[in-house]
Order: C-alpha cells, then structure tokens, then sequence
C-alpha cells in the first residue's frame, strides 16, 4: 500500500474513531430516551459533536428515527415523531472531521422488548457476515454484496429495508464523488467491482449499511460502518 493509500485510510479510520466515540457519549450522557422528539435529540447531538469536537459541518442531513419511523430509508422524510417508552430507534450521522467524512450508524432499544433486541443483535451480526463475504471475494460487485446482504434479511427473519446496501465514503466535499450513479452504492445494479479505482486512479473505500425492518410490527434496525478500511 503506497503512502498516500495508507494516510488516507488512517485519516477515515480516525474519523470513524471519533464517531464511535461521538456515540458512546450519547449513551453515557442519556440523550436517548422517551418523551421527547426526535428533533429535540437531533438538536442535541449536534450540540454534543461540537462541544467534544468543534463538528459543524455534516455531508449528508443527521438522522434520529424512532417507532414507525425506523421503518424509513435514508431518503424519506417521515413527520417528527415523540420517542415512546420501550421504543426501537436508530442513529445515522455523517460528521466530518478534518475534511474527512465519517458515516456511522446504530441501533438503540429502549426497555426489553425481546423482538426489538434481537432485531438490534440482527443487523449487528449481519453486518459482520456481509464484511467477511466482501472480504472472501476478492473482485465482488457492489450488485453481488447486494444479493447477499439483502438474503441475509430473510436468513434472519426481517425484511431488507433500503434501495442499497452502502455507498462510497472519502474527503469531503462528498458529492464531488457521490452522484446519483449506481456505481456509487452497493447496488442491485452495479455490476463493477468495488475494489476497482475510480476513472481517476484513485481508491474507492466503502461504507455498509444494513436496514432490516418488519412492516407488520412498523419496526427496524440500522447499522452502517467503514467496510474496506481495517
């Protein structure tokens, strides 16, 4: 790995880092919890990033969903709604850190509801399955992670809850490399493999994202991380 390669992923892995630790404050500080919306804990995430690390910049819109609204992907916009006790809910941030994007996400059950916790150990479980597929394949197209993190959904009982299955991550600006382009997403129709440079030379690295969700109990569970940088 040239120098270049090997700062690069330091400085995503560092930004990755920080969001996990961005995360653990969030639980350690008590901010999610019931009675109150889920707005109301967005505005004090957003709080809480600048305060631990100056964060005012964000390359996609922060996402905090709660009850029936887990039920949504990334591009909808459900009302705002008012966190429930014993609710499922889930985080998805994109903070950058130093002009390096980070995006991560997690699943949270409040209470013991044992269907909610298991949806939680799901998608934890099946985002490890998905890396270690990606990882034992090594000319994989975005199409075939797609296949099968998508089968691991039905594997577990739930339903794959998003249009794609992760997309592209590096230096911000993000959009200058994140278009609407399937070739940008684990997507059923990208047929390139992820490995491959760009049309520039340059590396491609990857997020993975997993959206299982059960329409009938209008509940889901999220999770995304770094896939390609260890």
């Amino acid at each position: 790995m040239n120098s270049n390669m090997t700062q690069r992923h330091l400085s995503l892995r560092e930004a990755e880092t920080k969001a996990v630790e961005l995360f653990r404050a969030i639980e350690e500080k008590g901010l999610l919890r019931s009675g109150v919306t889920e707005k109301q804990i967005n505005r004090e995430i957003y709080e809480l990033a600048f305060q631990m690390f100056g964060i005012k910049k964000y390359w996609h819109k922060r996402i905090v969903r709660a009850g029936r609204n887990t039920l949504y992907p990334y591009r909808e916009n459900p009302p705002d709604l008012t966190v429930s006790e014993g609710d499922i809910l889930f985080l998805d941030f994109g903070p950058i850190f130093e002009d390096w994007e980070a995006d991560f996400g997690r699943t949270y059950v409040l209470g013991d509801d044992p269907i909610k916790l298991k949806l939680q150990s799901d998608i934890a479980l099946a985002w490890a399955e998905g890396k270690a597929f990606f990882q034992s394949q090594p000319q994989i197209t975005g199409s075939e992670l797609f296949a099968f993190v998508s089968g691991l959904a039905a594997k577990y009982g739930w339903e794959f809850g998003g249009t794609h299955a992760g997309h592209l991550i590096g230096e911000f600006p993000h959009e200058q490399i994140q278009g609407e382009e399937v070739e940008n997403y684990i997507h059923p129709d990208n047929n390139i493999p992820m490995r491959d440079p760009d049309q520039n030379g340059r590396p491609r690295d990857w997020i993975l994202e997993i959206h299982f969700i059960d329409r009938q109990l209008e509940i889901g569970g999220f999770t995304e991380r770094l896939l390609t940088v260890e």
